[in-house]
């Protein structure tokens, strides 16, 4: 077709009028089609010029990355398109490749569409080439949701599948058992009430009933375990989204200090400088803190060794190979080896009241983030969580223009 428009241009003074209007009304039918083409693709398509001004943007782009002004005046307006969006992290995202003179770059995002659906995109930048020459820039935009649901899903399965079977067979051989106890036993009870009420020879009340209602106890914590157990299994029914969680921590640190103060304990925050995204869940991150921070003051206050006031608690987070890690320590009774082996395992607790589940909850989500969680410890010195949650996608190199030409 470029070959065909140049020729076209050097023969164009010896057409007549009618073979114009023909040609013209060709090149409408195909910039028509051309266009309704790029109207009904899935992919979001965003086209600026060198100076970062909109050239042209189809529906499915507009539908992920609503502007603030409206298609018709964005394109008349000379106003670069990162200052046109109302996303903040994607405009940050496309100020930073316009200032740094970036492209051939990919990075992940998640944006709540109509009806507040958390949706999960890539936007790429590659060079916008005409003739051999560079004349702005590329933005495409695919939604890679079902990809990251059934990725989740996937792990979810591998992760549980398993565990999941166990605590169904568990609960079905405990259960039935159960039921069946208790029932004899209220007929027990009821035949012990009638016999007695007949002035039949029994044992004092307190002689058998007693009995009765401690087994009737034991009765109610088997099943207790039972039900504990199935949500310990359960899977974890978590929203990822990609959520910055040095934001999340201020936030939570807000919540948590008065109950510090109020037992003297100092609680520090260090929290990277440049801020990352992860796909977490801001409820389930926000279980995680609070529950390493409850354990943190429990184990401070179960330290003789320390004086009022000398209970610590620091937080600290640091970015690391595309890595997220996050630490959390203390500086409380600390741990045996023993213990520190078996820490995340259901109900192993070494609290007087504690139900053993609360780690085992921790450990499930991290690895509902795709993460991984460390700890170490030493009686009377200390406990230090490590947390490790992969970085998503952060500006992934595609395949250059020169590269494409050297291939």
């Amino acid at each position: 077709m470029i070959g065909y428009n140049e020729k076209l241009s050097h023969k164009i003074s010896k057409l007549s009028e009618a073979q114009i209007v023909q040609i013209l009304d060709q090149y409408s039918t195909q910039n028509s089609m051309l266009s309704s083409i790029l109207e009904s693709v899935q992919v979001g398509l965003l086209i600026v010029d060198t100076k970062w001004h909109v050239i042209y943007t189809n529906k499915a782009m507009l539908r992920y990355i609503p502007f603030a002004t409206s298609v018709e005046d964005a394109l008349n307006d000379k106003t670069k398109v990162f200052k046109l969006i109302k996303d903040e992290q994607i405009a940050s995202f496309l100020e930073n490749c316009a200032v740094t003179n970036k492209t051939n770059v990919s990075n992940e995002f998640t944006v709540v569409t109509a009806g507040d659906k958390v949706r999960f995109i890539t936007i790429s930048i590659t060079p916008f080439v005409h003739k051999d020459e560079i004349e702005g820039s590329v933005i495409v935009l695919r939604d890679i949701t079902e990809k990251r649901n059934q990725e989740v899903l996937i792990h979810r399965m591998e992760n549980l599948a398993s565990l999941t079977n166990l605590a169904a067979s568990v609960a079905h051989e405990i259960k039935n058992p159960l039921a069946a106890i208790s029932i004899h036993i209220q007929l027990i009870q009821k035949a012990l009430s009638a016999a007695r009420s007949k002035d039949g020879m029994l044992p004092d009340p307190k002689f058998m009933e007693n009995y009765l209602n401690v087994v009737n106890e034991e009765i109610e914590t088997l099943n207790k375990v039972v039900v504990d157990f199935l949500f310990a299994v359960r899977p974890v029914s978590a929203s990822l989204e990609l959520l910055d969680p040095d934001s999340l921590l201020e936030r939570i640190k807000t919540f948590i200090q008065p109950e510090f103060d109020d037992k003297n304990i100092s609680i520090d925050f260090s929290l990277n400088k440049d801020r990352v995204r992860v796909l977490i869940d801001d409820k389930l991150f926000r279980q995680i803190i609070v529950n390493f921070t409850q354990n943190a003051i429990h184990a401070i206050s179960e330290n003789s060794n320390l004086k009022p006031g000398e209970g610590k608690l620091k937080i600290a987070s640091s970015v690391k190979d595309d890595k997220y890690i996050l630490t959390v320590s203390d500086n409380g009774i600390g741990m045996s080896a023993e213990t520190v082996s078996r820490i995340f395992e259901p109900y192993y607790t070494t609290k007087a009241n504690g139900t053993g589940l609360g780690l085992t909850m921790v450990y499930k989500i991290i690895k509902e983030f795709k993460g991984e969680i460390n700890v170490t410890s030493k009686p009377e010195k200390g406990t230090t969580f490590t947390i490790t949650l992969p970085l998503p996608q952060l500006d992934t190199p595609l395949l250059s223009f020169a590269d494409r030409n050297e291939k």
